[in-house]
C-alpha cells in the first residue's frame, strides 16, 4: 500500500460522513437523498468497478412489477399483505426513479408488458386465469385500476398460447443513460464517486468504523453497503448471488416487437431495444451453477437463449446475435428486499430479487432515511 500525502488525507479520506459501498441504482440513490438530508455532508461512493459492477449497467431495462405467474407463486408463499407490500414498493420505485432524473435521461416509455405462455403451460395458464381477478383486486389501489388484462398473440410468438396476461403499466428503459445520467446528478451534488477502488474489509463497532481498500483505509463515521449480489462478501447470509445471462441481436429490419415480455414464470424475458432483440433468463435450467460471482457465460443457458429466439420470438425472421453479457443479481428465500442496521453505524440494501430498475430507487431512499 503506497503512502498517502497529507493532502490526500486531508481532502479525501479524512471527515468521510457517509461512505457507501456500491454506485449502482441503490448506491447512487441512497447518495442523493443523504445529499437532501445532509446538504454540507461529505459523501464517498467506493465501486471495486470501472462502471457499476453488479446488474446496474448490465439488466435488461424493465421498469416492471412482477408478472402474473409470478404473483400467483408468491401469494401462495407469502400471502396477500407481502405480495401487496412488495408490488407498492415497486411501484414507488419506478416513480420515484422517473422523478429523480426524468423521463427523457433514462428513455423512459411506457409500452407495456406482456407476459407469454408456451404451448406446454396451458395448466399454469389457467391457474393465473382463475386468480386473475384476485391479482387485479388485491393491487387496483396501486395503480389506480386493474393492472392486467388477457389479450390475443398479436405478436405472433410461434408455440405459445393466443392469449397473453399484459399490463399497459409496465415500461422500459436504456439502462446505460439511466446510469449515466444518475452518475451525472451525484457529481453535481458534490458527492464524490471513487471507480476502481474494491472495499475488502469492513468493521464497525461502538468506538470506530473502519473501512479498508487495497490502497487505502479511513474511518467513516456512516457506512452504507449497496452491494446486492455480493453482499456475502460483508457477511449478509440472507442474500445469494444469482447470475443472469443476457444476448442482443443485431438490428432486425422493421421489428415489431415492442414492449417487455415475461416468459416461463419470469425465468426468462425479452424487449425491443434500438430495432434489436434483448433476451435474457434460464437461471432455472443451473441454478446452482448461476449461483456465482462469475460474469462468464455459459454454453447451456445461451444455447436455450438462442433456440428460444429461433423456435419462439423470432421463427420467421433471421438474426444474428451481436453481444452476450452476463451480471449478478441478489436473491434470497424471500422476495421481500433487505434494508436495516446491520451493527452500529453499518447499514444495508439489498436483495433486490431482479428487479433492481423498480426497487432501486426506494430502497436507496430508505436506507438513507434509516441511517440519518
Amino acid at each position: 500500500m503506497d503512502a498517502l500525502s497529507y493532502w490526500e488525507h486531508k481532502h479525501w479520506l479524512s471527515g468521510i460522513d457517509f461512505a457507501i459501498v456500491g454506485s449502482g441504482i441503490v448506491g447512487i440513490n441512497c447518495a442523493l437523498a443523504l445529499r437532501e438530508k445532509h446538504p454540507k455532508a461529505k459523501i464517498v461512493i467506493f465501486e471495486k468497478g470501472i462502471l457499476p459492477k453488479g446488474a446496474s449497467t448490465k439488466n435488461a431495462g424493465f421498469s416492471c412489477f412482477g408478472s402474473v405467474s409470478e404473483m400467483v407463486l408468491d401469494l401462495e408463499k407469502e400471502g396477500e399483505e407481502a405480495v401487496f407490500s412488495l408490488v407498492q414498493k415497486r411501484f414507488k420505485g419506478v416513480a420515484l426513479l422517473r422523478k429523480t432524473i426524468g423521463d427523457q435521461a433514462m428513455d423512459y416509455q411506457q409500452l407495456g408488458g406482456h407476459e407469454v405462455f408456451l404451448d406446454r403451460q396451458s395448466s399454469l395458464f389457467e391457474n393465473c386465469a382463475q386468480q386473475l381477478s384476485r391479482v387485479n383486486t388485491l393491487l387496483s389501489p396501486i395503480f389506480k385500476g386493474a393492472p392486467f388484462e388477457l389479450r390475443p398473440n398479436s405478436f405472433q410468438f410461434k408455440g405459445v398460447l393466443p392469449q397473453y396476461m399484459s399490463s399497459s403499466y409496465e415500461g422500459q428503459i436504456d439502462t446505460g443513460l439511466m446510469m449515466k445520467s444518475l452518475i451525472h446528478k451525484a457529481q453535481e451534488k458534490n458527492i464524490l464517486i471513487w471507480n476502481g477502488v474494491p472495499v475488502t474489509h469492513i468493521e464497525a463497532n461502538a468506538a470506530k468504523n473502519l473501512l479498508k481498500t487495497p490502497f487505502f483505509e479511513c474511518e467513516p463515521a456512516t457506512i452504507c453497503l449497496a452491494t446486492n449480489g455480493f453482499s456475502q462478501q460483508f457477511g449478509i447470509e440472507e442474500v445469494l448471488p444469482a447470475r443472469a445471462q443476457v444476448l442482443i441481436t443485431k438490428p432486425i429490419k422493421n421489428l415489431a416487437i415492442k414492449g417487455v415480455f415475461h416468459l416461463d414464470e419470469g425465468y426468462y424475458y425479452f424487449r425491443n431495444i434500438d430495432g434489436r432483440v434483448l433476451l435474457g433468463g434460464g437461471r432455472n435450467l443451473d441454478f446452482k451453477g448461476e449461483q456465482t460471482l462469475s460474469f462468464d457465460q455459459t454454453p447451456q443457458i445461451q444455447e436455450a437463449l438462442e433456440k428460444l429466439l429461433t423456435d419462439t420470438i423470432l421463427p420467421h425472421t433471421p438474426f444474428e446475435i451481436e453481444q452476450r453479457w452476463s451480471g449478478i443479481m441478489g436473491v434470497g428465500s424471500s422476495k421481500q428486499p433487505l434494508v436495516k442496521n446491520i451493527r452500529h453505524q453499518l447499514y444495508a440494501a439489498v436483495r433486490l430479487g431482479g428487479m433492481g430498475v423498480a426497487l432501486g430507487a426506494q430502497l436507496g431512499h430508505e436506507m438513507a432515511d434509516l441511517c440519518s
